[in-house]
């Protein structure tokens, strides 16, 4: 466990174990919810699809492909609960592949109209 107190930023560090040097990791999503189970219910959105969603969230320069550095501000949601749970999903693609999802940045999705 890590413990810290309300507004306190958190920095956060994934770092990609291979022998290739031509990876590349993206953080895509990363949630926060009170029960390590379910990250659907009760959670708070950091950043999600590469949109920020929580405004304290920040991503930082790396200077390895392999490393992602973020943080974020333990908020409110963090104060409410004993224990906090962190969720996130790291996209690995190659290196200068600009068609990759790496690369995309925020990717919102819309729905489709179902009308006529």
């Amino acid at each position: 466990p890590y413990y810290v107190d309300l507004d306190q930023n958190l920095f956060l560090q994934a770092y990609l174990h291979s022998s290739d040097p031509n990876l590349l990791v993206f953080v895509d999503t990363c949630v926060t919810s009170p029960d390590p189970d379910n990250f659907n219910t009760l959670s708070h959105e950091l950043i999600r699809s590469g949109c920020v969603k929580d405004p304290t969230y920040s991503s930082y320069y790396s200077p390895y492909s392999t490393v992602a550095r973020f943080a974020f501000r333990a908020s409110s949601f963090i104060n409410q609960h004993p224990s906090v749970y962190l969720q996130c999903k790291l996209v690995v693609c190659r290196y200068n592949d600009y068609s990759s999802r790496c690369y995309q940045g925020c990717v919102s999705r819309f729905k489709r109209n179902a009308g006529s």
